[in-house]
């Protein structure tokens, strides 16, 4: 019983985690960044399992990260107004060829991470964009202005 409470816990703290770093920074690891997350699986295994290497102590705490994940997807689903706290929401950071500056602030985005995704995708220009949004995931997705949109 106490790996599932100490498993619970875990999770907790990762979840808030990972809502607090941010969606640009998950979407995009560097090598050092995937060498931490790797270590600090190994040491989430150990605050969870607390010395008890068996197989069981295993299951468990696996079991308790999958049973809680699904309870949120659950809850997301099944109540709607849970999902911005618990899947975060995109966040428009272009509209109408203008930069949203508190929102890139807030976002922690940098104006180059968006300029290079807007190359990527064949935009030269912020002006040729109607809306950029940062995903919750971390990706940006750009709607180009129709061609009789006057500016």
């Amino acid at each position: 019983m106490e790996i599932i409470l100490r498993a619970t816990v875990i999770f907790a703290v990762l979840w808030l985690v990972t809502r607090v770093v941010g969606k640009r920074e998950l979407g995009q690891l560097s090598a050092f960044e995937l060498v931490l997350l790797v270590t600090m699986g190994d040491l989430v295994q150990q605050g969870v399992t607390q010395e008890d290497y068996s197989v069981t102590g295993a299951v468990l705490a696996v079991s308790t990260f999958a049973v809680l994940s699904v309870l949120l997807s659950y809850v997301s689903w099944r109540y709607p107004r849970s999902r911005p706290a618990l899947e975060g929401q995109p966040a428009v950071v272009v509209r109408n060829g203008r930069m949203q500056d508190d929102v890139m602030r807030l976002e922690r985005l940098p104006d180059t991470d968006l300029m290079e995704a807007a190359r990527k995708q064949g935009i030269r220009d912020l002006s040729e964009v109607d809306l950029a949004v940062l995903e919750n995931d971390g990706s940006l997705s750009f709607f180009r202005r129709s061609p009789d949109t006057s500016r």
